[in-house]
Protein backbone atom coordinates (compact mmCIF):
# COMPACT_ATOMS: atom_id res chain seq x y z
CA UNK A 1 0.00 0.00 0.00
CA UNK A 2 1.50 3.48 -1.04
CA UNK A 3 0.97 6.30 1.98
CA UNK A 4 1.01 9.84 1.12
CA UNK A 5 4.54 10.32 1.64
CA UNK A 6 5.49 7.96 -0.73
CA UNK A 7 2.49 8.91 -3.40
CA UNK A 8 3.85 12.68 -3.29
CA UNK A 9 7.85 11.14 -3.86
CA UNK A 10 6.68 9.54 -7.29
CA UNK A 11 5.14 12.06 -7.92
CA UNK A 12 7.82 14.33 -7.74
CA UNK A 13 9.72 11.66 -9.32
CA UNK A 14 7.88 11.49 -12.24
CA UNK A 15 7.47 15.14 -12.70
CA UNK A 16 11.39 15.30 -12.18
CA UNK A 17 12.01 13.48 -15.25
CA UNK A 18 9.44 15.14 -17.52
CA UNK A 19 12.18 17.74 -18.96
CA UNK A 20 14.40 14.42 -19.50
CA UNK A 21 12.08 13.30 -22.68
CA UNK A 22 10.88 16.80 -23.64
CA UNK A 23 12.32 17.86 -27.44
CA UNK A 24 15.20 20.11 -27.82
CA UNK A 25 12.47 22.86 -28.36
CA UNK A 26 9.79 23.03 -25.73
CA UNK A 27 5.94 23.29 -27.71
CA UNK A 28 4.23 25.67 -25.71
CA UNK A 29 0.36 27.06 -26.05
CA UNK A 30 -0.95 30.04 -24.37
CA UNK A 31 -4.51 31.00 -24.49
CA UNK A 32 -5.23 34.11 -24.68
CA UNK A 33 -9.03 36.03 -23.51
CA UNK A 34 -8.77 39.69 -25.10
CA UNK A 35 -12.76 39.69 -24.47
CA UNK A 36 -12.18 38.71 -20.73
CA UNK A 37 -10.40 41.73 -19.53
CA UNK A 38 -11.91 43.68 -16.58
CA UNK A 39 -9.42 44.82 -13.95
CA UNK A 40 -6.94 47.72 -14.77
CA UNK A 41 -3.30 47.06 -13.67
CA UNK A 42 -2.61 50.36 -11.04
CA UNK A 43 0.41 52.09 -11.89
CA UNK A 44 0.89 52.51 -8.44
CA UNK A 45 2.13 48.74 -9.04
CA UNK A 46 5.09 49.87 -10.05
CA UNK A 47 6.13 52.13 -6.98
CA UNK A 48 9.59 52.41 -5.58
CA UNK A 49 10.82 52.92 -2.47
CA UNK A 50 13.84 55.21 -1.13
CA UNK A 51 15.03 54.43 2.26
CA UNK A 52 17.43 56.52 4.20
CA UNK A 53 19.60 53.21 4.37
CA UNK A 54 23.28 53.08 2.75
CA UNK A 55 23.56 55.63 -0.11
CA UNK A 56 20.17 55.18 -1.29
CA UNK A 57 18.80 58.50 -0.39
CA UNK A 58 22.84 60.63 -0.22
CA UNK A 59 24.95 59.32 -3.42
CA UNK A 60 21.59 57.31 -5.05
CA UNK A 61 19.55 60.55 -5.06
CA UNK A 62 20.89 63.41 -3.70
CA UNK A 63 24.12 65.12 -3.79
CA UNK A 64 23.39 68.86 -2.82
CA UNK A 65 23.62 72.08 -4.72
CA UNK A 66 27.55 72.52 -4.70
CA UNK A 67 28.26 68.99 -5.80
CA UNK A 68 31.10 68.96 -8.70
CA UNK A 69 28.45 66.28 -10.00
CA UNK A 70 25.39 67.50 -12.80
CA UNK A 71 22.63 68.30 -10.74
CA UNK A 72 19.03 69.97 -10.26
CA UNK A 73 18.68 71.79 -7.29
CA UNK A 74 20.87 68.67 -5.57
CA UNK A 75 19.35 65.95 -7.41
CA UNK A 76 21.85 63.68 -9.32
CA UNK A 77 20.86 64.65 -13.66
CA UNK A 78 21.30 60.96 -14.64
CA UNK A 79 19.68 59.89 -11.80
CA UNK A 80 16.48 61.76 -12.43
CA UNK A 81 16.22 61.85 -16.60
CA UNK A 82 16.81 57.58 -15.73
CA UNK A 83 13.62 57.49 -13.46
CA UNK A 84 12.10 59.63 -15.48
CA UNK A 85 11.97 57.24 -18.25
CA UNK A 86 10.55 54.60 -15.95
CA UNK A 87 7.45 56.80 -15.69
CA UNK A 88 7.78 55.64 -11.80
CA UNK A 89 3.99 56.23 -10.02
CA UNK A 90 4.75 56.96 -6.58
CA UNK A 91 8.43 56.85 -3.92
CA UNK A 92 7.86 55.37 -0.73
CA UNK A 93 10.24 57.50 2.24
CA UNK A 94 11.61 57.94 4.61
CA UNK A 95 11.42 54.29 5.24
CA UNK A 96 11.32 50.90 6.47
CA UNK A 97 12.78 50.77 9.57
CA UNK A 98 14.56 54.42 9.53
CA UNK A 99 10.94 55.26 9.44
CA UNK A 100 9.90 54.46 12.94
CA UNK A 101 12.83 56.84 14.25
CA UNK A 102 12.51 59.27 12.37
CA UNK A 103 11.37 62.71 13.47
CA UNK A 104 10.07 65.12 10.71
CA UNK A 105 11.26 68.30 12.42
CA UNK A 106 14.54 67.61 12.46
CA UNK A 107 14.56 68.09 8.75
CA UNK A 108 13.15 70.89 8.29
CA UNK A 109 14.78 74.71 7.65
CA UNK A 110 18.36 75.68 6.81
CA UNK A 111 20.12 72.46 6.25
CA UNK A 112 23.58 74.00 7.84
CA UNK A 113 21.23 74.26 11.18
CA UNK A 114 19.45 70.94 10.93
CA UNK A 115 20.60 68.52 14.46
CA UNK A 116 22.39 65.28 13.44
CA UNK A 117 21.40 62.08 14.08
CA UNK A 118 22.80 58.07 14.23
CA UNK A 119 21.05 55.50 11.64
CA UNK A 120 20.76 52.69 14.61
CA UNK A 121 19.25 50.68 11.67
CA UNK A 122 21.89 50.50 9.42
CA UNK A 123 25.27 50.56 10.20
CA UNK A 124 25.33 53.37 12.72
CA UNK A 125 25.83 56.54 10.11
CA UNK A 126 25.91 59.81 11.00
CA UNK A 127 22.57 61.26 9.50
CA UNK A 128 22.83 65.14 8.63
CA UNK A 129 19.50 65.66 7.81
CA UNK A 130 20.12 67.51 4.88
CA UNK A 131 17.60 65.36 2.69
CA UNK A 132 14.05 65.70 4.56
CA UNK A 133 10.46 66.82 3.81
CA UNK A 134 11.40 69.47 1.34
CA UNK A 135 13.75 67.48 -0.77
CA UNK A 136 11.32 64.94 -0.71
CA UNK A 137 8.47 66.43 -1.74
CA UNK A 138 10.04 68.54 -4.46
CA UNK A 139 11.93 65.36 -5.78
CA UNK A 140 8.65 64.32 -6.12
CA UNK A 141 7.40 66.85 -8.18
CA UNK A 142 10.70 66.75 -10.19
CA UNK A 143 10.13 62.64 -11.01
CA UNK A 144 5.89 63.50 -11.56
CA UNK A 145 5.21 60.72 -8.97
CA UNK A 146 2.89 60.46 -5.82
CA UNK A 147 5.01 60.60 -2.89
CA UNK A 148 4.02 57.59 -0.28
CA UNK A 149 5.43 59.19 3.23
CA UNK A 150 5.43 56.57 6.10
CA UNK A 151 4.66 58.18 9.61
CA UNK A 152 6.40 57.39 13.21
CA UNK A 153 4.26 55.41 15.31
CA UNK A 154 7.55 53.73 16.88
CA UNK A 155 9.06 55.98 18.52
CA UNK A 156 6.76 58.96 17.76
CA UNK A 157 3.54 60.69 19.16
CA UNK A 158 0.06 61.24 17.63
CA UNK A 159 1.06 65.35 17.70
CA UNK A 160 4.36 64.94 15.89
CA UNK A 161 2.69 62.66 12.77
CA UNK A 162 -0.46 65.27 12.90
CA UNK A 163 1.09 68.38 12.69
CA UNK A 164 3.48 65.98 9.50
CA UNK A 165 0.42 65.58 7.81
CA UNK A 166 -0.62 69.76 8.35
CA UNK A 167 2.86 70.66 7.67
CA UNK A 168 3.08 68.99 4.53
CA UNK A 169 -1.27 69.85 2.96
CA UNK A 170 -2.80 72.55 4.99
CA UNK A 171 -2.85 76.17 3.59
CA UNK A 172 -3.11 77.71 6.92
CA UNK A 173 -2.28 77.70 10.49
CA UNK A 174 0.67 77.06 12.80
CA UNK A 175 2.39 74.57 10.56
CA UNK A 176 1.51 75.83 6.79
CA UNK A 177 2.97 79.13 8.55
CA UNK A 178 6.12 76.98 9.85
CA UNK A 179 6.20 75.86 6.01
CA UNK A 180 5.78 78.91 4.58
CA UNK A 181 8.49 80.59 6.50
CA UNK A 182 10.92 77.20 5.36
CA UNK A 183 10.60 78.40 1.73
CA UNK A 184 7.33 76.71 0.87
CA UNK A 185 4.00 78.78 0.07
CA UNK A 186 2.08 76.29 -1.69
CA UNK A 187 1.19 72.61 0.26
CA UNK A 188 1.97 69.72 -1.48
CA UNK A 189 -0.40 66.94 -2.16
CA UNK A 190 -0.03 64.10 -0.16
CA UNK A 191 -2.21 61.02 -1.07
CA UNK A 192 -0.22 58.01 0.59
CA UNK A 193 0.69 57.71 3.86
CA UNK A 194 2.03 55.16 6.32
CA UNK A 195 0.51 55.35 9.76
CA UNK A 196 4.36 53.15 10.74
CA UNK A 197 6.01 50.63 9.34
CA UNK A 198 6.92 46.56 10.05
CA UNK A 199 5.24 47.07 13.57
CA UNK A 200 5.39 43.70 14.64
CA UNK A 201 9.61 44.70 14.33
CA UNK A 202 11.65 47.32 13.80
CA UNK A 203 8.53 49.64 14.24
CA UNK A 204 8.11 48.83 17.57
CA UNK A 205 8.16 44.88 18.28
CA UNK A 206 3.81 45.59 18.63
CA UNK A 207 1.34 42.61 19.17
CA UNK A 208 -1.29 43.00 15.93
CA UNK A 209 -4.05 43.61 18.35
CA UNK A 210 -1.87 46.36 20.44
CA UNK A 211 -1.10 47.82 16.55
CA UNK A 212 -4.34 47.85 15.52
CA UNK A 213 -5.65 50.20 18.70
CA UNK A 214 -2.73 52.59 17.61
CA UNK A 215 -3.96 52.59 14.69
CA UNK A 216 -7.41 53.66 15.07
CA UNK A 217 -5.53 56.33 17.50
CA UNK A 218 -3.45 57.86 15.27
CA UNK A 219 -5.15 57.84 11.86
CA UNK A 220 -7.97 59.72 13.64
CA UNK A 221 -6.27 62.45 13.89
CA UNK A 222 -4.46 62.55 9.97
CA UNK A 223 -6.32 65.02 8.77
CA UNK A 224 -7.27 66.28 5.38
CA UNK A 225 -6.40 69.50 4.41
CA UNK A 226 -7.72 72.05 1.54
CA UNK A 227 -8.75 69.14 -0.79
CA UNK A 228 -5.92 66.88 0.00
CA UNK A 229 -7.46 63.20 0.65
CA UNK A 230 -5.20 61.04 2.56
CA UNK A 231 -5.25 57.13 1.34
CA UNK A 232 -4.25 55.76 5.12
CA UNK A 233 -2.13 52.37 4.78
CA UNK A 234 -1.94 50.40 7.89
CA UNK A 235 1.32 48.42 9.21
CA UNK A 236 0.72 45.01 7.76
CA UNK A 237 2.25 41.18 8.00
CA UNK A 238 5.29 39.78 7.04
CA UNK A 239 4.90 37.14 4.60
CA UNK A 240 3.87 34.11 5.92
CA UNK A 241 1.90 35.69 9.39
CA UNK A 242 -1.19 35.54 8.87
CA UNK A 243 -2.46 36.05 12.00
CA UNK A 244 -1.17 39.93 11.63
CA UNK A 245 -3.41 40.51 8.92
CA UNK A 246 -6.56 38.60 10.48
CA UNK A 247 -6.48 41.13 13.42
CA UNK A 248 -6.44 43.98 11.41
CA UNK A 249 -8.98 43.38 9.45
CA UNK A 250 -11.25 42.11 12.30
CA UNK A 251 -10.79 45.29 14.28
CA UNK A 252 -9.50 48.53 12.03
CA UNK A 253 -11.19 47.40 8.73
CA UNK A 254 -12.25 49.90 6.92
CA UNK A 255 -10.85 52.43 8.87
CA UNK A 256 -7.77 51.92 7.23
CA UNK A 257 -7.63 52.04 2.93
CA UNK A 258 -4.70 50.15 2.36
CA UNK A 259 -2.85 47.19 3.90
CA UNK A 260 1.12 46.54 3.93
CA UNK A 261 2.69 43.62 2.97
CA UNK A 262 6.38 42.78 3.22
CA UNK A 263 7.74 39.77 1.18
CA UNK A 264 11.31 39.25 -0.22
CA UNK A 265 12.69 36.49 -2.05
CA UNK A 266 16.33 35.45 0.05
CA UNK A 267 17.92 32.33 0.31
CA UNK A 268 18.57 32.56 4.05
CA UNK A 269 18.11 35.12 6.57
CA UNK A 270 21.31 33.72 8.35
CA UNK A 271 23.27 33.44 5.38
CA UNK A 272 21.34 35.06 2.17
CA UNK A 273 23.92 34.04 -0.51
CA UNK A 274 25.89 36.04 -2.99
CA UNK A 275 24.23 38.26 -5.47
CA UNK A 276 26.53 37.22 -8.10
CA UNK A 277 28.05 34.10 -7.28
CA UNK A 278 25.09 31.05 -7.34
CA UNK A 279 24.84 27.19 -9.12
CA UNK A 280 21.82 26.89 -11.46
CA UNK A 281 20.13 25.06 -8.67
CA UNK A 282 20.59 28.42 -6.71
CA UNK A 283 18.59 30.07 -9.39
CA UNK A 284 15.87 28.03 -9.89
CA UNK A 285 15.20 27.87 -6.23
CA UNK A 286 15.45 31.29 -6.04
CA UNK A 287 12.28 31.79 -8.85
CA UNK A 288 10.45 28.87 -6.93
CA UNK A 289 10.70 31.26 -3.53
CA UNK A 290 9.41 34.36 -5.59
CA UNK A 291 6.85 32.63 -7.01
CA UNK A 292 5.89 31.33 -3.91
CA UNK A 293 4.56 35.17 -3.55
CA UNK A 294 1.47 34.26 -5.26
CA UNK A 295 0.05 31.38 -2.39
CA UNK A 296 1.25 34.30 0.14
CA UNK A 297 -0.95 36.81 -1.61
CA UNK A 298 -3.91 34.16 -1.65
CA UNK A 299 -3.68 33.47 1.38
CA UNK A 300 -3.76 37.46 3.21
CA UNK A 301 -6.96 38.26 -0.35
CA UNK A 302 -8.77 35.60 1.28
CA UNK A 303 -8.31 36.54 4.68
CA UNK A 304 -9.34 40.86 3.43
CA UNK A 305 -12.01 39.24 1.13
CA UNK A 306 -13.97 37.33 4.54
CA UNK A 307 -14.15 40.71 6.02
CA UNK A 308 -13.95 43.13 3.31
CA UNK A 309 -15.96 41.42 0.46
CA UNK A 310 -16.44 44.80 -1.40
CA UNK A 311 -12.66 44.87 -1.61
CA UNK A 312 -12.58 48.73 -0.11
CA UNK A 313 -8.87 48.28 1.54
CA UNK A 314 -6.01 47.88 -0.62
CA UNK A 315 -3.25 45.48 -0.59
CA UNK A 316 -0.15 47.23 -0.47
CA UNK A 317 3.10 44.65 -1.08
CA UNK A 318 5.20 47.94 -0.13
CA UNK A 319 8.30 46.16 0.28
CA UNK A 320 9.27 43.24 -2.29
CA UNK A 321 12.29 42.03 -4.17
CA UNK A 322 15.81 39.99 -3.60
CA UNK A 323 17.96 40.25 -0.73
CA UNK A 324 21.50 38.93 -1.16
CA UNK A 325 24.72 39.41 1.17
CA UNK A 326 26.43 42.79 0.45
CA UNK A 327 29.02 42.79 -1.66
CA UNK A 328 32.02 42.53 0.02
CA UNK A 329 34.43 45.36 0.56
CA UNK A 330 31.30 47.62 1.27
CA UNK A 331 29.78 48.69 4.59
CA UNK A 332 28.26 46.93 6.82
CA UNK A 333 25.00 47.62 7.29
CA UNK A 334 24.49 49.49 3.69
CA UNK A 335 22.89 46.79 2.29
CA UNK A 336 24.90 47.30 -1.10
CA UNK A 337 24.48 44.49 -3.96
CA UNK A 338 24.40 43.68 -7.56
CA UNK A 339 21.93 43.07 -9.77
CA UNK A 340 22.16 40.08 -12.51
CA UNK A 341 19.70 38.64 -15.10
CA UNK A 342 18.48 36.38 -11.98
CA UNK A 343 17.50 39.42 -10.40
CA UNK A 344 15.85 40.11 -13.12
CA UNK A 345 13.50 37.39 -13.55
CA UNK A 346 12.38 37.80 -10.26
CA UNK A 347 10.97 41.39 -11.19
CA UNK A 348 9.66 39.73 -13.93
CA UNK A 349 7.63 36.85 -12.72
CA UNK A 350 6.77 38.83 -9.78
CA UNK A 351 5.17 41.66 -11.58
CA UNK A 352 3.50 38.60 -13.68
CA UNK A 353 1.89 37.69 -10.45
CA UNK A 354 1.07 41.28 -8.78
CA UNK A 355 -1.12 41.55 -12.66
CA UNK A 356 -3.39 39.22 -11.68
CA UNK A 357 -4.89 40.13 -8.83
CA UNK A 358 -5.54 43.83 -9.32
CA UNK A 359 -8.90 44.23 -7.70
CA UNK A 360 -7.13 43.87 -4.45
CA UNK A 361 -3.74 44.72 -4.80
CA UNK A 362 -3.24 48.83 -5.28
CA UNK A 363 0.56 49.60 -4.80
CA UNK A 364 3.60 47.44 -4.64
CA UNK A 365 7.46 49.01 -3.87
CA UNK A 366 10.50 47.10 -5.05
CA UNK A 367 13.16 47.42 -2.25
CA UNK A 368 15.12 50.13 -3.14
CA UNK A 369 15.51 52.72 -5.83
CA UNK A 370 19.35 53.27 -5.68
CA UNK A 371 22.73 51.08 -4.69
CA UNK A 372 20.20 48.98 -1.60
CA UNK A 373 18.89 45.65 -2.57
CA UNK A 374 17.17 44.75 -5.90
CA UNK A 375 17.67 48.50 -7.23
CA UNK A 376 17.13 49.81 -10.13
CA UNK A 377 20.32 52.39 -10.68
CA UNK A 378 24.02 51.72 -9.07
CA UNK A 379 26.13 55.28 -7.96
CA UNK A 380 29.48 55.21 -7.71
CA UNK A 381 30.53 59.03 -7.42
CA UNK A 382 29.79 60.62 -10.94
CA UNK A 383 28.97 57.35 -12.45
CA UNK A 384 25.75 55.30 -13.20
CA UNK A 385 25.15 52.18 -13.92
CA UNK A 386 21.17 50.92 -15.07
CA UNK A 387 21.06 47.24 -13.50
CA UNK A 388 19.14 44.27 -15.20
CA UNK A 389 15.72 44.93 -12.75
CA UNK A 390 15.96 48.46 -14.25
CA UNK A 391 15.66 47.02 -17.74
CA UNK A 392 12.08 45.07 -16.72
CA UNK A 393 10.52 47.97 -15.30
CA UNK A 394 10.94 49.82 -18.40
CA UNK A 395 9.95 47.11 -20.49
CA UNK A 396 6.91 46.21 -18.56
CA UNK A 397 6.13 50.04 -17.98
CA UNK A 398 3.72 49.62 -20.91
CA UNK A 399 1.25 47.72 -18.89
CA UNK A 400 0.85 50.16 -16.24
CA UNK A 401 -3.03 51.11 -15.68
CA UNK A 402 -3.86 49.20 -18.83
CA UNK A 403 -6.65 46.61 -18.78
CA UNK A 404 -5.06 43.08 -18.02
CA UNK A 405 -5.67 40.53 -19.67
CA UNK A 406 -5.91 36.68 -18.60
CA UNK A 407 -4.28 34.10 -20.35
CA UNK A 408 -3.82 30.22 -19.97
CA UNK A 409 -0.22 28.68 -20.47
CA UNK A 410 0.71 25.11 -21.08
CA UNK A 411 4.22 24.28 -20.41
CA UNK A 412 6.21 21.65 -18.58
CA UNK A 413 7.05 22.24 -15.09
CA UNK A 414 10.04 21.54 -13.36
CA UNK A 415 10.84 20.62 -9.08
CA UNK A 416 13.57 22.76 -7.70
CA UNK A 417 15.02 22.28 -4.23
CA UNK A 418 12.43 22.34 -1.23
CA UNK A 419 10.03 20.20 -3.59
CA UNK A 420 8.37 23.65 -4.94
CA UNK A 421 6.68 22.89 -8.58
CA UNK A 422 7.75 26.11 -11.09
CA UNK A 423 6.48 26.68 -14.56
CA UNK A 424 9.30 26.96 -17.50
CA UNK A 425 6.89 29.74 -18.66
CA UNK A 426 6.01 33.02 -17.05
CA UNK A 427 3.64 35.76 -18.74
CA UNK A 428 1.03 38.85 -18.65
CA UNK A 429 -0.98 40.74 -21.15
CA UNK A 430 -2.73 44.06 -21.28
CA UNK A 431 -4.45 45.84 -23.40
CA UNK A 432 -3.53 49.78 -23.17
CA UNK A 433 -6.03 52.88 -23.16
CA UNK A 434 -4.95 53.04 -27.37
CA UNK A 435 -6.19 49.87 -27.79
CA UNK A 436 -2.79 48.16 -28.00
CA UNK A 437 -1.95 44.96 -26.50
CA UNK A 438 1.45 44.06 -24.62
CA UNK A 439 2.84 40.38 -24.12
CA UNK A 440 5.34 39.92 -21.85
CA UNK A 441 6.77 36.70 -21.48
CA UNK A 442 9.56 35.08 -19.24
CA UNK A 443 12.04 31.71 -20.64
CA UNK A 444 13.26 30.70 -17.03
CA UNK A 445 14.89 27.54 -18.52
CA UNK A 446 18.54 28.49 -18.72
CA UNK A 447 19.39 25.55 -21.71
CA UNK A 448 16.18 25.09 -23.66
CA UNK A 449 14.43 27.35 -25.98
CA UNK A 450 10.45 27.09 -26.59
CA UNK A 451 8.29 28.18 -29.63
CA UNK A 452 5.18 29.39 -28.53
CA UNK A 453 1.44 29.81 -30.40
CA UNK A 454 -0.59 32.00 -29.35
CA UNK A 455 -4.41 31.78 -31.34
CA UNK A 456 -5.42 35.53 -31.27
CA UNK A 457 -9.42 34.64 -31.62
CA UNK A 458 -11.32 38.11 -31.75
CA UNK A 459 -7.93 40.23 -31.55
CA UNK A 460 -7.42 41.72 -34.88
CA UNK A 461 -3.60 42.25 -34.81
CA UNK A 462 -1.79 42.72 -37.66
CA UNK A 463 1.47 43.94 -36.98
CA UNK A 464 3.98 42.76 -33.72
CA UNK A 465 7.51 44.22 -32.47
CA UNK A 466 9.49 43.58 -29.18
CA UNK A 467 11.92 44.21 -27.20
CA UNK A 468 14.46 41.36 -25.45
CA UNK A 469 15.84 40.76 -22.15
CA UNK A 470 18.94 38.21 -21.60
CA UNK A 471 22.24 37.53 -21.52
CA UNK A 472 24.96 35.11 -22.33
CA UNK A 473 24.94 34.08 -18.31
CA UNK A 474 22.33 34.25 -15.63
CA UNK A 475 25.01 36.03 -13.38
CA UNK A 476 25.79 38.39 -15.91
CA UNK A 477 25.19 42.04 -14.70
CA UNK A 478 26.79 46.02 -15.20
CA UNK A 479 29.31 47.21 -13.61
CA UNK A 480 31.00 50.77 -13.50
CA UNK A 481 33.36 49.28 -15.74
CA UNK A 482 30.90 47.62 -18.43
CA UNK A 483 27.69 49.47 -18.13
CA UNK A 484 26.15 47.78 -20.91
CA UNK A 485 26.72 43.97 -20.56
CA UNK A 486 23.08 43.38 -19.86
CA UNK A 487 20.37 45.75 -21.93
CA UNK A 488 17.35 45.36 -24.12
CA UNK A 489 17.49 44.31 -27.79
CA UNK A 490 15.01 44.46 -30.57
CA UNK A 491 13.62 41.03 -30.50
CA UNK A 492 12.39 39.93 -34.05
CA UNK A 493 11.40 36.72 -33.66
CA UNK A 494 8.15 36.90 -33.28
CA UNK A 495 5.10 37.41 -35.96
CA UNK A 496 1.38 36.48 -37.06
CA UNK A 497 0.41 34.34 -39.61
CA UNK A 498 -3.71 33.94 -40.27
CA UNK A 499 -4.75 34.87 -36.48
CA UNK A 500 -1.94 33.08 -34.66
CA UNK A 501 0.89 34.78 -32.96
CA UNK A 502 3.97 32.84 -33.00
CA UNK A 503 7.60 33.40 -30.82
CA UNK A 504 10.52 31.34 -30.57
CA UNK A 505 11.89 32.16 -27.31
CA UNK A 506 15.74 31.83 -26.45
CA UNK A 507 16.66 30.51 -23.05
CA UNK A 508 16.48 32.61 -20.25
CA UNK A 509 14.97 35.78 -21.96
CA UNK A 510 12.49 38.39 -20.85
CA UNK A 511 10.31 39.72 -23.97
CA UNK A 512 7.68 42.51 -24.07
CA UNK A 513 5.82 42.37 -27.89
CA UNK A 514 3.51 45.32 -28.71
CA UNK A 515 0.46 44.17 -30.91
CA UNK A 516 -1.56 46.57 -33.20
Amino acid sequence: MINKRNFKACVLTALAFTPMIMTAQEKISITLHPDQGKNIISRHIYGQFAEHLGTCIYGGLWVGENSSIPNTQGYRNDVLEALKALSIPNLRWPGGCFADEYHWMDGIGPREQRPRMVNNNWGGTVEDNSFGTHEFLNLCELLNCEPYVSGNVGSGSVEEMAKWIEYMTAQDGPMAKLRKQNGREKPWKVHFFGVGNECWGCGGSMRPEYYADLYRRYSTYCRNYNGNELFKIASGASDYDYNWTEVLMKNVGTRMNGLSLHYYTAMDWNKKGSATQFTEDDYYWTLGKCLEIEKVLQRHIDIMNHYDPDKNVGLMVDEWGTWWEQEPGTIPGHLFQQNTMRDAFVAALTLNVFHKYTDRIRMANIAQIANVLQSMILTREDQMVLTPTYYVFKMYKVHQDATFLPLDIQCKRRIVRDDRIIPTLSATASRDKQGCVHLSLANIDLKQSCEIEIPLGSLKAKHVSGEILTSADISDHNTFDHPDKVQPNTFNEAQINKGILRVTLPAKSIVTLTLK
